[in-house]
């Protein structure tokens, strides 16, 4: 029980607070073994209808837990790196990458490297491992393979340069990233950041659950809510 318990709070300490939350663990484990140790007195002192009743409860609670550590994540999005498709303050069910990891040109993925940013953040997927990734500052097109791209969710062309040469070949195992707010965005453009290694991905982004304010109207638009198409 104590090794469950010890299993279940570290993968919340994980989901709360990356990997590197060694002092939120320990609170974490302290809670579970708190919980534990109430329902004990509550099992002492209640019949076994109502501690059916708490222990279905509990079971919820866990599975909930489990959900959002193992399945789903909650993001929100911060900043306006990818409007129009996305505003700053949208809240964004994420698709964990342990279950999917199979990106494709279009894809809007959150991912994490902190040498970069220590905040999650949102990005387009543009280019995949192999593919070369060529982009015309002074007409703001961009090339992969040497296909211009038909993107027709971006703000406006890509004008901004960031320090990353191109053309640019993807590696094994990464990705090339861009904000759709291509002037107003730090990706993979910026040499601080190039392209990502896949494990740096948190996942894809599946459903925008609540709107954040338009970036020129500053109304919230609920019809947005939905599943988020690549």
């Amino acid at each position: 029980m104590r090794s469950f318990f010890y299993k279940v709070s570290s993968a919340l300490a994980r989901f709360m607070y990356g990997r590197n939350g060694t002092d939120q663990l320990n609170w974490a484990i302290l809670v579970c073994y708190l919980v534990l140790w109430l329902l004990r007195v509550i099992m002492s002192a209640l019949d076994i209808a109502i501690v059916a009743i708490i222990i279905d409860v509990v079971m919820f609670l866990l599975a909930v837990v489990l959900l959002f550590t193992f399945v789903i994540r909650l993001i929100g999005v911060d900043g306006h790196s990818m409007v129009p498709t996305l505003q700053d303050g949208d809240r964004l069910l994420v698709l964990n990458a342990m279950l999917d990891n199979d990106y494709g040109y279009g894809d809007i993925v959150v991912l994490r490297k902190d040498t970069f940013l220590e905040e999650p953040i949102v990005k387009r997927v543009i280019a995949t491992e192999g593919q070369t990734v060529d982009i015309d500052f002074v007409s703001g097109a961009v090339y992969v393979d040497g296909e211009l791209l038909e993107e027709d969710y971006i703000n406006e062309p890509t004008y901004v340069e960031e320090g990353t040469e191109f053309p640019l070949t993807v590696p094994e195992g990464s990705i090339f990233v861009m904000g759709d707010n291509r002037n107003g965005s730090s990706d993979s453009r910026d040499y601080r950041l190039g392209t990502v290694d896949t494990r740096y991905v948190i996942g894809k982004a599946a459903f925008l659950i609540f709107p954040g304010p338009d970036y020129e109207t500053e109304k919230r638009d609920f019809k947005r809510i939905g599943v988020i198409w690549s």
